[in-house]
């Protein structure tokens, strides 16, 4: 009993420094984050005042962001068709009444994104080998690919697509170059993170016997990271369809060039139409690139 006692009696002394250090840091981690929560609140104008004129006349002031809450629900109720039971057919027809130039450009927005991926997926494919650091020949050239696929990522889609658009003029290819260079900084990250995940043991073999660069990451890194790269891709071609109905406000093609119609018409219903066409466009997209990734990743779990 003589000999168990100092080593329990060490034990709970060391547990107790425990807690109380585990208890410190969550206070400090707790206390930061409630500063940063607040100091980003008051920087983003959450706690900003204004005037408002309520339906009796009166003028009373609140917070900016709860004065405008009512606009929004107004702008949303606006962008509601009207649509009746007995006419539903004619009112759902009245809703989509450019529903051919719509499918046009909807076509049109699929196959940018389509594009786009295929372009960023080629790029960050080759980027992110020398872009991981087990698998970069030299510290020049893992902190230049780095740099460059940074560079890309960290410039809006909007910014490149502008650019692109003064250079090349309007249409879709303008989008399809600004959505695959930010694709290829993107993909290039996460094509990297998963390049050094994969087991080095493989690598290391056929280094040993002989193998140049070319063939470690041919034969020691793809066939381990090709499930994450399709997730990857599939995951990027879905926002790619988002992004590029989006850059049709700078003149780079797709919906987006019908959403800014609308919105600087007040078509509030074709808004509406213009939004339910991209969520179910979206929606049948990532059905089909789940299944499709489900299928190939199984494929690949056999060892196909």
């Amino acid at each position: 009993m003589t000999a168990i006692s100092p080593a329990v009696d060490q034990f709970e002394l060391d547990y107790a420094a425990a807690r109380r250090s585990a208890l410190r840091i969550n206070t400090i981690s707790t206390f930061l984050f409630v500063v940063c929560f607040l100091s980003a609140a008051w920087i983003g104008g959450f706690f900003d005042m204004t005037d408002v004129t309520l339906a009796n006349g009166e003028r009373v002031s609140m917070w900016k962001i709860w004065a405008g809450l009512p606009r929004l629900g107004e702008y949303l109720y606006k962008t509601l068709p009207v649509l009746h039971w007995d006419t539903l057919g004619a009112d759902i027809a009245n809703w989509f009444w450019r529903w051919q130039v719509w499918l046009e450009l909807l076509i049109e927005t699929i196959l940018i994104a389509y594009l786009a991926t295929l372009l960023g997926v080629v790029g960050a494919f080759l980027l992110s080998f020398p872009a991981s650091r087990n698998l970069a020949p030299s510290a020049f050239v893992l902190n230049l690919t780095r740099r460059y696929l940074e560079i890309v990522r960290t410039v809006p889609e909007l910014v490149w697509a502008l650019i692109f658009v003064i250079c090349f003029g309007v249409g879709p290819l303008a989008g399809v170059l600004a959505i695959g260079l930010h694709a290829t900084g993107a993909l290039g990250k996460l094509y990297s993170e998963a390049n050094e995940n994969a087991d080095m043991r493989p690598v290391q073999g056929i280094k040993a016997s002989g193998g140049s660069w070319f063939d470690q990451i041919r034969y020691g890194i793809v066939p381990q990271v090709v499930p994450n790269i399709i997730s990857y891709t599939l995951l990027r071609f879905e926002i790619n369809v988002r992004a590029s109905s989006i850059i049709g406000f700078v003149g780079a093609g797709g919906l987006g060039q019908e959403i800014r119609v609308a919105m600087s018409l007040q078509e509030y219903t074709d808004l509406s139409a213009l939004f339910v066409i991209i969520f179910v466009t979206v929606i049948l997209i990532d059905m089909i690139s789940e299944k499709v990734r489900h299928q190939i990743i199984g494929l690949t779990g056999k060892g196909v």
